[in-house]
């Protein structure tokens, strides 16, 4: 049987999955759960969590894909609406659409022989089907990380999942848990419409501002330095630009640059330095709506929100399935699973810098193996060795990542890329 894979969700991830399977040739069905492309991006999807002031964090030419850049028009960081009419017209120019099969929820996918049997429902409708494999891309920011905070608290809580609006802000008193760079961009809409603004921040950040001599930040740091010359370097340069978190009331990082992910943001700091946020250490505990942090002061608060992350969350598949350790399913460079030549996982992995052409890479290198295997290639049957084994593979070039979940996926992009480029070009394609 000539069976299709299947690629779940229609986001950044899944499209460029979908682009990839299609240009070599690998019939597939799309699964996506909303009613359009764009994934996160698409405001209007009951699942985004985006909210109304929300930009890229990165700026557009190290984002984009290369073989279909955005628009000149676009702003350097664009808006999420940008971001949601640059992935429908995505999936229009490489003609996606008619793989898709929207509002479809994956309920299940189990391995039935040497396939995989795909269990999908649709306005109250129960599907099943055999497809030759399955390449999961339902992104890695939806399913909320929500702490329990010690003791009761009584006011309004929420996570920054559900946070559409500055407006939900007007005239409370509220306390931001968290500094990354949700919270951060959180926080700042929360000045123009809160009474009072804090931020509970239990460690150091590195903060980055946007723009450096009128380029977007990113764009800087071209030469190849080594990895604690770059530290170095980089780290000193970010002093000379922002100063300490300490001088704007916030703890100093306790681990050096690039073993977690920055803070690209430079409004937050102005607001602090202004007095129109408040940095405050961890919680300690909630007694009706006072707060109590760990230094022993405390505050009243209306509404604390947790800009706490979010942790994977696959609920289509069996834990077991996914060989998990820890925080993450454990795969060759995130994506190849050891044991199964036929489930893959799209887009687990973050880096800064690697961007969506990163991850289009990623998705070449998948479907040529896909392809490769069925033609029995060397390179293939090579790479399918090599995963088997080496699941456990080292990606942090070096860096001492933190031991935090959402650190569990985390690569070096230039190690990252290195790998998988070594692997295009073994299988007769240049990225």
């Amino acid at each position: 049987m000539n069976l299709p894979y299947a690629v779940i969700g229609a986001g950044p991830m899944g499209l460029c999955t979908a682009r990839q399977l299609k240009k070599h040739g690998i019939p597939f069905i799309g699964i996506e759960q909303h009613s359009d492309v764009g994934g996160l991006w698409d405001i209007s999807n009951p699942h985004s969590t985006v909210y109304s002031t929300a930009h890229l964090i990165s700026s557009k030419h190290t984002t984009e894909f290369t073989e279909f850049p955005m628009r000149a028009e676009v702003a350097t960081y664009p808006h999420h609406s940008e971001l949601c009419r640059y992935f429908h017209d995505y999936a229009a120019h490489f003609g996606l659409y008619d793989h898709y099969e929207f509002s479809t929820r994956a309920v299940r996918i189990e391995p039935s022989g040497e396939h995989w049997t795909l269990i999908t429902e649709k306005d109250g409708m129960t599907t099943r089907r055999d497809v030759a494999g399955v390449l999961i891309a339902n992104g890695t920011l939806h399913h909320p990380l929500l702490p329990r905070i010690p003791g009761n608290y009584t006011g309004e809580l929420m996570h920054s999942a559900d946070y559409k609006s500055p407006e939900q802000f007007h005239g409370k008193r509220v306390l931001i848990v968290g500094c990354g760079n949700s919270a951060c961009d959180i926080a700042v809409d929360a000045v123009h419409h809160a009474s009072a603004v804090d931020m509970s921040v239990r460690r150091g950040y590195y903060f980055i501002p946007k723009f450096i001599m009128g380029r977007a930040a990113d764009t800087f740091g071209g030469l190849k330095l080594p990895r604690r010359l770059k530290q170095f370097v980089d780290g000193l340069m970010i002093r000379l630009f922002m100063g300490k978190p300490s001088d704007y009331g916030l703890p100093d990082p306790d681990y050096k640059l690039y073993e977690s992910h920055p803070v690209v943001n430079s409004l937050v700091l102005y607001h602090l330095g202004h007095g129109d946020i408040h940095a405050r250490a961890d919680i300690e505990k909630a007694d009706g709506k006072t707060i109590t942090f760990k230094d022993g002061k405390s505050a009243d608060y209306d509404l604390v929100l947790m800009a706490t992350g979010y942790k994977l969350h696959y609920p289509f598949i069996a834990r077991e399935l996914l060989n998990w350790k820890d925080a993450a399913p454990d795969m060759y460079l995130n994506a190849f699973h050891p044991h199964f030549d036929n489930l893959f996982m799209m887009g687990m992995v973050e880096a800064t810098g690697l961007g969506w052409q990163g991850r289009a890479e990623q998705a070449e290198m998948v479907a040529l193996y896909i392809k490769g295997l069925q033609q029995q290639q060397p390179a293939a049957l090579a790479l399918q060795a090599l995963k088997s084994q080496a699941s456990g593979t080292s990606l942090d070039g070096g860096y001492r990542y933190l031991k935090l979940d959402r650190m569990a996926y985390y690569v070096n992009k230039d190690v990252y890329r290195g790998k998988v480029q070594r692997h295009l070009k073994d299988m007769a394609v240049t990225p």
